[in-house]
């Protein structure tokens, strides 16, 4: 390359107008615009030019050429974009010329180039914005449609604005697709609620917009909380009457189509007694109600019933208690009343439980949840630290020592902190204080009980404490059938032998002052770790543990160890059984060994389709819902095929349910498919090697391929797509083993042969104009291949997918993927 570019220099050096001389080289080159050669020109040209700054073309010549380069940026890659605009000074033309330039693209159909121009040159505050961006939503674009916006408050807000118009009932988008028939690659059927909400709120969050700007879009997603409030409430019984209308009320307010809209719903879950209840709490009148509800209205109302089928929290048999008075539970709201326990808390050798309790959010707004309570169990006493008091406005110098007290607590290796799930607790913990991680702080002692938790044997020993029976009036609430537990209510009732109280987990807990059953069940759930702790400690065995339990699940839950970069592993490692891979726990990373990508099975709801063709790309056997597919779809294939399902948003509690501990992910909507498949990456510690790399089809999820040659798939060309007289044999390439792609092969991009022979040999296709099918009896889609490709001298051969047909080959691709995948490949050492 170096001493290309020294000719290069050379040859430009001998023209005498290297500007003109460029114009011809694109006007003669313009079929073959493409990454190559030409780029190479165009770039070394573009610092050739830099250097000579007093030799630029000015005034009616620079004029000259840039009109001549206008008719010639149709075709251009848009790699080339950037350096022809620096080269010829697009940005000193005339800005109408440009702006009718971008204009002319739109018209030829041409928007994703026009939009890619006006970024370039900055001009979108000229360009009507619906005009430009319409039809990129309508081909899918919107990773291009977020970026036309960026750094335009203006557009940020008319995208939020259209995206929600889009929502409006009775909008239907094969409406406005009409409008774009010659548009090409149109995807209508993928516009639907849930793309346009995943994308609005991610344009909400990254920008931090105004809510305000998308009414229609935030009823819908408030429309789906009520109705999970509502389905925990008189289905699933899991929820009191108090924490459900707190709920209810935070959510519904002022909104008057919200509050028609629930008192509808109730005539369906809860009847219509309870329906006209609230339709009389909210003024409604009966124009707006259904007829048979309005008339219920003027009748005497039915109080409702506090705790309408569902388990009293009074209730006490069957259930874990606290065994300490309520006068050792301790309500802190001012530092002074913190520096009292600190002594206690921060004494060297001291085991501490810890807990954290917060708002639930039911929807994607509001970004990261804020932590309204911490509590810190030592034997013999809980406090019970009020967050919402501990760090309000104008108490800098409380926050600051507040922050130092958990900074000493979290880091000091002589505490032992035992929590469940800690990972996400400490995450939302410091994030809510502002502790940042420096090289001065350091989580160490740190324990968690969910790894322990799976560790433990399924199946109930005989030496652990049986379970109690549930009480009368939980199986009542329950239809006769007790609730099955999970998480640490699970782990309590298998070493405790009895299950937590969870009644009050969803409750609200920035309301203040908190219910004398918050402040018990926050209690419980922090003193409860102290017992599990000790009773693990004094017998292991008992529980099928080994007596160094403690230090592996320490060194495993390390919640630094997560922050980290993984270090680069050696190929060779211990064996992982591919025929049956161990279920993979949601809530924490596996163990050091990982799991193959190859071993890694996905269901991906239709909210994180992007994500599931992402995971493909890396060799991840991934099933994706479509469009239509209903979300507890995600459970039953979970179920069937011994899948995790990755879900995003309201779903996940839903669907977290109906399969087992730890096969459900939830991952965040407003991040891009690259980022999610990262975060499920190193959550679930998957090893992806480069030979996984395009190892499945990205449109089936096969992983077998058939190799065809270039000469015979350049004939099948010729032929339409039909063998001519001649066997399929003789078309096909070898059917045995073939092997993955070396590692020397990463600028390439190309799907690798299959593992194993998709097919034992070619079944014989007769002669005479048939459709070129597979071994497989797939047709094989020859008129997918682009005329240029196989005129690359490099390409040897096709990998036609086995399943579907469809064909891929070498190309640039793998190289950007590895590039944007790299700090999770494993890749040999001198790469």
């Amino acid at each position: 390359m170096e001493k290309l570019r020294k000719e290069m220099r050379l040859g430009f050096a001998s023209l005498r107008d290297p500007w003109a001389w460029l114009l011809d080289v694109l006007d003669c080159c313009a079929d073959q615009r493409a990454p190559g050669l030409l780029t190479h020109i165009v770039r070394e040209l573009q610092g050739w030019i830099k250097n000579r700054a007093s030799d630029q073309p000015c005034g009616l010549k620079l004029e000259k050429l840039q009109a001549r380069l206008f008719p010639l940026l149709n075709g251009c890659h848009v790699s080339l974009l950037q350096p022809l605009i620096s080269i010829y000074q697009l940005h000193t033309a005339d800005r109408h010329h440009l702006l009718g330039f971008v204009l002319q693209l739109c018209q030829q159909g041409k928007f994703k180039e026009a939009a890619t121009l006006s970024m370039k040159l900055k001009l979108q505050p000229d360009l009507e914005f619906e005009q430009m961006c319409v039809p990129l939503l309508l081909q899918d674009k919107t990773e291009l449609v977020e970026a036309y916006v960026e750094g335009y408050p203006e557009l940020q807000q008319s995208l939020l604005r259209l995206l929600d118009s889009w929502s409006v009932p009775g909008f239907q988008v094969k409406d406005l697709a009409r409008q774009y028939q010659a548009l090409p690659g149109k995807w209508p059927e993928k516009i639907n609620y849930r793309t346009m909400h995943k994308m609005a709120f991610r344009v909400l969050d990254r920008y931090s917009l105004d809510p305000a700007l998308c009414p229609h879009i935030l009823n819908q997603r408030h429309l789906g909380s009520l109705k999970y409030l509502l389905h925990k409430r008189f289905v699933e019984k899991s929820m009191t009457q108090e924490n459900w209308a707190d709920h209810i009320q935070g959510i519904v307010q002022e909104n008057r189509w919200l509050q028609e809209q629930l008192v509808q719903l109730l005539v369906r879950y809860a009847g219509l007694g309870v329906a006209a209840q609230w339709a009389r709490h909210y003024s409604l009148s009966g124009d707006s109600l259904p007829p048979r509800l309005a008339a219920q209205i003027g009748k005497p109302a039915i109080p409702e019933s506090s705790e309408q089928g569902v388990w009293d929290h009074s209730t006490k048999e069957g259930c874990y208690q606290l065994p300490l008075p309520r006068t050792d539970i301790l309500f802190l709201s001012t530092w002074e009343e913190v520096m009292a326990c600190q002594e206690q808390v921060l004494q060297p050798g001291q085991v501490v439980g810890i807990d954290m309790e917060w708002r639930p959010s039911f929807s994607a707004i509001g970004g990261k949840p804020r932590v309204s309570l911490v509590q810190l169990a030592v034997w013999g006493h809980v406090f019970l630290l009020d967050m919402l008091q501990l760090l309000r406005q104008g108490e800098e110098e409380a926050q600051a020592a507040l922050c130092g007290f958990f900074r000493a607590l979290l880091a000091d290796p002589a505490i032992v902190k035992v929590g469940y799930g800690m990972s996400g607790d400490l995450r939302n913990l410091m994030a809510t204080c502002g502790i940042s991680r420096d090289g001065d702080f350091q989580l160490s002692g740190i324990l968690d009980l969910q790894l322990v938790h799976q560790k433990l044997p399924k199946p109930s020993k005989k030496s652990c404490q049986p379970a109690l029976e549930p009480s009368p009036t939980k199986k009542k609430a329950c239809g006769g059938s007790r609730v099955p537990e999970k998480g640490l209510s699970l782990l309590v009732q298998e070493v405790l032998g009895r299950p937590l109280n969870k009644t009050e987990q969803m409750s609200n807990w920035e309301k203040r002052p908190l219910r004398e059953t918050q402040i018990l069940y926050a209690a419980c759930d922090a003193y409860c770790l102290l017992e599990v702790h000790a009773k693990l400690l004094k017998d292991p065995a008992a529980f099928g543990l080994s007596s160094d339990w403690v230090g592996i699940t320490r060194k495993a839950s390390h919640p630094e160890a997560k922050a980290r970069k993984p270090p680069k592993r050696k190929p060779e490692g211990p064996p992982v059984d591919k025929e049956s891979p161990a279920p993979v726990p949601a809530e924490a990373p596996s163990a050091s060994v990982g799991i193959l990508a190859q071993d890694f099975r996905v269901v991906c709801d239709n909210m994180l389709q992007g994500l599931g063709r992402s995971l493909r790309c890396l060799g991840v056997d991934v099933q994706i819902l479509g469009n239509e597919d209903e979300h507890r779809r995600a459970a039953e294939i979970a179920r069937q095929e011994n899948r995790v399902i990755l879900t995003s948003g309201l779903p996940f509690q839903s669907l977290r349910s109906q399969v087992g501990e730890g096969r459900c992910f939830s991952v965040s909507c407003s991040e891009k498919a690259r980022d999610q498949a990262l975060q499920v990456l190193r959550h679930f510690n998957v090893r992806v090697s480069l030979a996984d790399i395009f190892s499945r089809c990205q449109a089936c999820n096969c992983n077998r391929y058939v190799r065809v040659s270039k000469e015979n798939m350049a004939l099948l060309r010729e032929q339409g797509g039909c063998w001519t007289g001649e066997d399929a044999e003789a078309f096909l390439g070898d059917p045995g083993p073939t092997t993955s792609l070396e590692p020397q092969s990463c600028s390439l991009g190309l799907p690798p042969p299959a593992r194993s022979p998709p097919w034992q040999g070619p079944e014989a296709a007769g002669p005479g104009d048939e459709p070129a099918l597979l071994p497989t009896g797939v047709r094989l889609r020859v008129e997918a291949v682009p005329p240029g490709v196989l005129c690359q001298e490099d390409l040897a051969c096709f990998y036609c997918c086995s399943q579907c047909g469809q064909v891929f080959w070498e190309g640039s691709h793998l190289g950007r993927l590895v590039s944007q995948f790299r700090e999770v490949l494993e890749l040999p050492e001198e790469s």
